[in-house]
């Protein structure tokens, strides 16, 4: 059993390359969404690539509801300290969606492509995405999302504890800004090709799926304080629609 016997030196090391790769991995995707989604791939078959890509992205999310189970919980923190089980699962995440994003295929013909002014406020909803994604990620501690902040707690002798949970600013708009940053993200981008297209619609449908999950953990975590924040806030992501 590893439970104990990493020096705290260890534990930090390892959750501060978690957070890196994690940094890492946020850049990677990126660049391939940005330059090598972005090229209109030849005529040729493209339910096959379609189907590949889904299947892809199917690998990937299912790392979230495993990893998210009782039982695997407790095998990590059997083998690891369980001040490093949010940064095991950030390692897992990242390096799966860097393999996701670095052997996706690419998918014939575009769906649209927008000029001028239409195209300039394509890019300003992207650019809408990612100060959505900073405010929010920082609004509940970007540490404890990359798997830093319970091993700095931890080297401080400190009692683990979870963020307290967040209802305002952003969060009173919908209840993951996060994941609807990302809409305006995959979304907005002004050439549309079939590449980014597959890869907007089987991210974003991850997200939906996963939200469900996600707040189960959630009213676990904080009862009926986040019942109510349910009641509150009525979108999930999208406001309007889901």
């Amino acid at each position: 059993m590893m439970t104990g016997t990493r020096s705290p030196t260890t534990v930090s090391a390892i959750a501060w390359a978690g957070a890196l790769v994690f940094a890492g991995a946020m850049g990677w995707f990126l660049y391939c969404y940005a330059i090598r989604f972005g090229d209109v791939a030849p005529a040729g078959p493209v339910l096959t690539p379609v189907l590949a890509n889904t299947a892809l992205f199917s690998v990937f999310a299912l790392h979230h509801s495993l990893l998210a189970r009782t039982r695997a919980k407790a095998v990590v923190r059997r083998y690891a300290p369980a001040e490093l089980e949010r940064s095991l699962y950030t390692w897992v995440a990242s390096l799966l969606f860097i393999g996701v994003c670095a052997v996706w295929l690419p998918v014939p013909g575009i769906l649209y492509r927008l000029d001028g002014g239409w195209a300039l406020a394509g890019y300003a909803v992207q650019a809408a995405g990612l100060v959505l994604t900073v405010k929010s990620a920082a609004a509940v501690d970007a540490l404890d999302l990359a798997g830093v902040r319970p091993v700095l707690t931890a080297a401080h002798g400190a009692e683990p504890r979870h963020v307290p949970l967040e209802t305002g600013g952003l969060y009173a708009f919908v209840r993951h800004p996060l994941y609807f940053a990302w809409v305006l993200l995959v979304f907005g981008a002004p050439v549309m090709t079939a590449t980014r297209a597959t890869f907007a619609a089987a991210s974003t449908a991850y997200l939906a799926l996963a939200i469900p999950w996600e707040e189960r953990s959630l009213i676990d975590l904080f009862g009926e304080q986040y019942e109510e924040y349910r009641r509150q806030v009525r979108w999930r992501m999208i406001p309007g629609i889901y």
